[in-house]
């Protein structure tokens, strides 16, 4: 930046709000800044927004020098009229007045996304002592993905008020704190059975072994957060002895991705963040995954195989609850991104350590307690829905898709 900066005009300094309002076409604000530019206003702001095919333009400017403002007035009036719009100007003093200390992001996300659940998340809000600045839709499918840009609140409490209300109104809300880290370089961390595939892997293993009713049945128990995860692992995986090893590629094949897996990994890739998988599961499963996926980090439990056989035994380290958590900061030291940068995505207690750990966890069609715990919650079927928590908008994705295929 230059030794020389615009200042913003004096809190005292005469200034005007010219609205355009009526059907868009082409050339509507080129044309009203044309007129304006006549009487040598600077301009202080803009904001235009279009909702089917309806345009609202905002030019706040100064005031034009003495004696001018009441032909200014007239022409604007009157261009509009010929583009068939329609003008108001409003005189006042100074800029918009200065956005409250703690600014936020907050993200909601329906299907649909009610009148009635838009009027609750703006009423906490307000009643929260903050001001919704600006609303930008992100998406209008598969969910309708909103954003409200939020000043006066810090983002903990408001994160706190909103995400209470989210569940009973049928919506998903995520609220981060505003600011350049969210143009910053990230690290996504998920869990891989139920989130970033639709299956559980041990499962799909059992229904080999002729074992899948049982093993289900203390799968959903540890993952209720009923058992120790590492004594149920040890207790499912014995089940398995005895299988032969041409097992796992018939497993990889079975493996189904959750919709929306790929145009998720795929977009974040393309913004440049790294993406890592770990998983109380196993690594002859999400090391193809990896592969197959282009994903950054991998790591998992390793069934033990001796002589073409699963001997119904795990080797090395355990990757448990705790191991997860430890896993996203190893991860995160390994890609240089700070902890703050990182988000988690998990559905199970066993990723309860990892979301809180993460500056932004989200619990995806979580089980009651996950979702009680975690910073956000998405539940709909749509793995890709993560990247409206970020910011990406369905039109950034589509955009991207349409340039690969040029």
């Amino acid at each position: 930046m230059s030794d020389t900066q615009t200042q913003a005009p004096a809190s005292d300094v005469p200034t005007l709000l010219v609205k355009i309002f009526g059907k868009d076409r082409p050339g509507i604000t080129a044309g009203l800044f044309d007129t304006l530019a006549a009487y040598s206003v600077d301009v202080v702001d803009i904001e235009q927004v279009v909702t089917r095919g309806r345009m609202v333009l905002c030019a706040l400017v100064t005031e034009p020098p003495r004696g001018l403002e009441g032909e200014l007035r007239s022409t604007v009036h009157s261009w509009a009229e010929s583009m068939k719009m329609q003008a108001e100007i409003i005189s006042g003093i100074g800029d918009n007045r200065p956005r409250g200390l703690g600014r936020s992001l907050v993200t909601v996300l329906g299907h649909p996304l009610t009148a009635e659940a838009t009027a609750a998340i703006a009423a906490r809000i307000t009643k929260t002592g903050g001001n919704i600045d600006r609303i930008f839709r992100l998406a209008k499918y598969p969910v309708t993905a909103v954003e409200f840009a939020v000043s006066g609140v810090e983002t903990a409490p408001l994160r706190t008020a909103l995400v209470t209300d989210a569940a009973a109104l049928g919506v998903d809300v995520a609220v981060v704190a505003a600011g350049l880290h969210r143009r910053a370089q990230r690290l996504i961390v998920m869990d891989v059975d139920s989130t970033l595939i639709q299956d559980e892997v041990i499962e799909l293993f059992a229904a080999h072994a002729g074992c899948e009713e049982q093993v289900a049945e203390v799968t959903a128990a540890a993952m209720r957060g009923e058992l120790d995860f590492e004594q149920s692992l040890h207790a499912r995986v014995a089940l398995l002895a005895g299988l032969d090893a041409s097992v796992v590629e018939k497993v990889r094949r079975e493996v189904r991705l959750t919709p929306g897996a790929r145009t998720l990994i795929r977009t974040l890739k393309r913004l440049g963040y790294q993406v890592g998988v770990v998983s109380g599961g196993f690594t002859q499963v999400t090391d193809d995954l990896k592969a197959r996926l282009g994903l950054d980090f991998a790591q998992a439990n390793t069934l033990e195989i001796v002589d073409g056989k699963l001997t119904g035994r795990v080797t090395g380290e355990i990757v448990d609850r705790a191991g997860k958590a430890r896993l996203l900061r190893r991860f995160a030291a390994e890609a240089g991104v700070p902890l703050a940068q990182t988000v988690a995505i998990g559905d199970g207690a066993n990723d309860l350590d990892m979301l809180n750990a993460a500056g932004l966890g989200v619990a995806f069609n979580a089980k009651p307690v996950v979702r009680e715990a975690a910073h956000t919650a998405v539940n709909v079927p749509f793995l890709d829905t993560v990247l409206y928590l970020l910011g990406v908008t369905r039109e950034e994705v589509e955009a991207a898709d349409t340039h690969d295929e040029d």
